[in-house]
């Protein structure tokens, strides 16, 4: 029997539950300081495969590769540039290794660091051929469907996407970055979630998303603004709380019952797709299960 695809299963009705986070995952699994978690999928697969089978063990629907950063221009930060194709096929390889096959593997693809021409000194040809290089290699590991997360820059996003539907029919999600200002929610580049959930469905994405920066109350009113304005499904990926400094290490405060509550708001509102960002780990992805279970059985 065919593998179900992932927007078939979405578009039935079905409430999708992700994963949890990657770089608090991976800090303590021996990560350090301003290393470089992509290279960890060379250096210490053994992680990696662990970290998918730990949230799809505890209730994911489906994981995302560790391949955040596995773009040419920050992998050569890292001295690293060599590897963009070899780093990113083994991201996804070690995912699907511990996904069923009712399980997913989604593509993760953050921000390239640069900023296009005039703000920047790169090209749209030069960050497409970016977003190609990534994408033709995590397509290549086996992945389900690519997210564009964490961004900031609606000419960024958009780009990526429509790079991604020019060499893929499988699914792609926009997600964004909004903080809360005095005059509402914008991302650090100034766009609002109206804009957002406009210019990122005209641009191919098939799920409008918001992950990272705000702890779950906040959430909660991103999650409302996309659904006002998004007619396609919509995912929210939030962070354990706002991270706090408690004697020299990160510490996010938002306990799984706490998002839980918060998680169930954004059920009411209509969000398709829930799953944990910074912080968030396999207790949390287990409270977001019964969750989501709970409200399928009323």
């Amino acid at each position: 029997m065919d593998k179900i695809d992932f927007l078939d299963l979405l578009n039935s009705g079905v409430t999708l539950l992700g994963d949890g986070a990657t770089g608090s995952y991976l800090q303590t699994k021996g990560l350090e300081p301003g290393g470089c978690p992509e290279y960890m999928c060379d250096s210490h697969p053994d992680v990696i495969k662990g970290m998918a089978k730990n949230y799809l063990e505890n209730g994911s629907n489906f994981v995302l590769t560790n391949s955040f950063g596995g773009n040419p221009f920050m992998l050569k930060k890292y001295g690293h540039k060599d590897l963009i194709k070899t780093l990113n096929i083994k991201a996804a390889q070690l995912a699907r290794s511990e996904a069923k096959d009712d399980q997913f593997v989604i593509g993760s693809i953050g921000p390239t660091g640069e900023f296009l021409k005039p703000l920047g000194d790169v090209s749209e040809g030069e960050m497409s051929q970016a977003f190609h290089q990534q994408i033709s290699a995590l397509l290549e590991g086996g992945v389900d469907g690519i997210i564009f997360e964490t961004m900031t820059s609606i000419e960024e996003i958009t780009l990526g996407i429509k790079t991604a539907k020019q060499i893929t029919d499988k699914p792609v999600i926009g997600s964004m970055v909004f903080d809360k200002g005095p005059r509402g929610l914008f991302t650090m580049m100034g766009i609002t979630p109206e804009k957002a959930a406009k210019d990122l469905v005209d641009s191919g994405a098939d799920v409008v998303a918001s992950n990272c920066g705000n702890g779950s109350e906040i959430m909660v009113e991103v999650a409302s603004e996309l659904m006002m304005y998004s007619e396609n499904p919509v995912m929210i990926q939030s962070n354990a709380g706002i991270p706090e400094i408690i004697n020299g290490k990160i510490v996010y405060n938002e306990k799984p019952e706490f998002m839980a509550k918060n998680y169930l708001k954004m059920l009411d509102l209509g969000v398709k797709i829930l799953g944990g960002c910074c912080g968030t780990d396999k207790h949390h992805i287990k409270e977001f299960r019964k969750l989501i279970d709970s409200q399928i059985k009323i």
